[in-house]
């Protein structure tokens, strides 16, 4: 396993460790390469570690890393104030990452994730050696501004069948099987609804109020943009002044994907970027 001080952890089933850190994140491990990657998932209903499927789906876009890496995907503190802003989560990443971790790490940020990605390596770029921006860009897109705000209003009523099935269809593309989910995935999710919807609610006012443009020169680090370029949440254009914005980036757009980008090609840009391969 490479350098960390993490000790407060448990193995669970899925070969993914949960723990907390020690001011407070959630946070899942998997793999025991020497490298280390900080993955800063997407948005979440609960700041709490991760769960069965939630594993997987976190940790399945990144296998390709394995076995070279040790992935942390590091969660949001629970019980978060009011008006806490994605800078103020950039600053307890920043918190975990110098105490938990001997030097710089590779972020990976996906979607909200991808967010604070940019927020972090704009306010702590000495911590972070390369930097990945998961479908994710320096601001939301009219659609996905819409979508989450209406997730939030739902939320707030304890709406929580009706605000998946709005995530739900939004994200899935036409198929033969995108009825179904939405008539039944919906309900399946709710059943582990939090009993609070503060973070949520939370997170989602603070991504709303996020707007990175006039910092992304301030990355320092190399960067890799990818993205599907039919991403519901943002457009092709942020996607692209995203990469433009920021020095020396790099931007990967697949033709027709939506959120977030996944595949054998993806995982081989992956690899290529942050392994040199």
């Amino acid at each position: 396993m490479p350098p960390c001080r993490i000790e407060r952890e448990r193995d669970l089933r899925s070969g993914a460790a949960a723990g907390i850190t020690s001011n407070g994140l959630p946070y899942n491990r998997q793999g025991t390469g020497p490298r280390v990657a900080a993955v800063f998932p997407g948005l979440s209903f609960e700041n709490r570690p991760l769960r069965g499927m939630e594993i997987r789906a976190t940790f399945g876009s990144f296998k390709a890393l394995l076995p070279e890496y040790t992935l942390y995907a590091l969660g949001r503190k629970n019980a978060l104030p009011s008006g806490y802003s994605l800078a103020d989560m950039a600053d307890d990443y920043a918190a975990a990452v110098a105490h938990e971790f001997e030097g710089p790490v590779d972020v990976i940020g996906t979607s909200t994730g991808g967010s604070l990605a940019l927020q972090f390596a704009a306010d702590h770029g000495h911590l972070v050696r390369r930097l990945v921006v998961h479908s994710a860009a320096y601001r939301l897109g009219p659609g996905g501004k819409d979508t989450q705000l209406r997730v939030r209003d739902l939320v707030q009523d304890r709406k929580w069948r009706e605000a998946w099935a709005v995530l739900i269809e939004f994200v899935l593309r036409p198929s033969w099987y995108r009825s179904f989910a939405v008539a039944v995935g919906p309900a399946l999710m709710a059943r582990s609804a939090p009993d609070d919807p503060s973070d949520l609610i939370v997170t989602i006012e603070a991504e709303d109020a996020f707007d990175l443009r006039n910092r992304l020169a301030e990355i320092t680090a190399p960067t890799l943009v990818i993205a599907g370029a039919a991403d519901p949440f943002y457009t092709e254009e942020l996607f692209r002044d995203t990469a433009r914005g920021i020095p020396g980036a790099k931007l990967v757009l697949y033709p027709e994907m939506g959120h977030p980008a996944k595949g054998p090609a993806f995982a081989q840009e992956l690899r290529s970027f942050l392994l040199g391969e």
